[in-house]
């Protein structure tokens, strides 16, 4: 599918979302309380369907998180990424897209365990790779390294 149609889609979808392109994705940002929605549209609905999310990850910019998910159609071969912002660094939470893709389970508690950013309806949030009385996210900006894991 061409960017332009895919574009098109979305913003008939969600008319308030902001979209950029370059050479290999077309991106849309949403609000934090759209992105499930759009998620699950993208998924289900038959000109897209996006039944792959190849990559879900999270980046600290200091003054929020962003939320990014990388979504691919292996029906028609074409990809988006879709994305949303979460300000509030002391309690950030987003909708868990785990109900339509399966294997977000386990990006989301990876982000979870290395953030610290919750996700609602998660079936099974826990951490997956620190022990459970470790004190901080250490992919966060703010993140002080008292144990000397990081070296410089």
């Amino acid at each position: 599918m061409e960017k332009e149609k895919l574009e098109e889609i979305i913003l008939k979808f969600m008319p308030d979302a902001e979209i950029a392109t370059d050479k290999q994705f077309l991106t849309a940002e949403v609000k934090n309380d759209q992105i499930h929605a759009l998620a699950k549209f993208l998924k289900n609905t038959k000109e897209t369907l996006f039944d792959y999310l190849f990559c879900e990850s999270a980046v600290d910019f200091g003054d929020h998180f962003m939320m990014v998910y990388h979504l691919d159609s292996t029906t028609y071969r074409h990809q988006v990424v879709i994305k949303t912002k979460i300000t509030d660094r002391e309690n950030p939470v987003v909708d868990s897209v785990c109900d339509i893709w399966m294997g977000a389970e386990y990006h989301e508690r990876e982000i979870f365990d290395l953030f610290g950013i919750g996700f609602n309806n998660h079936p099974d949030l826990r951490k997956i790779f620190l022990d459970n009385d470790w004190v901080g996210f250490p992919l966060r900006k703010d993140y002080t390294d008292t144990v000397n894991i990081v070296e410089r």
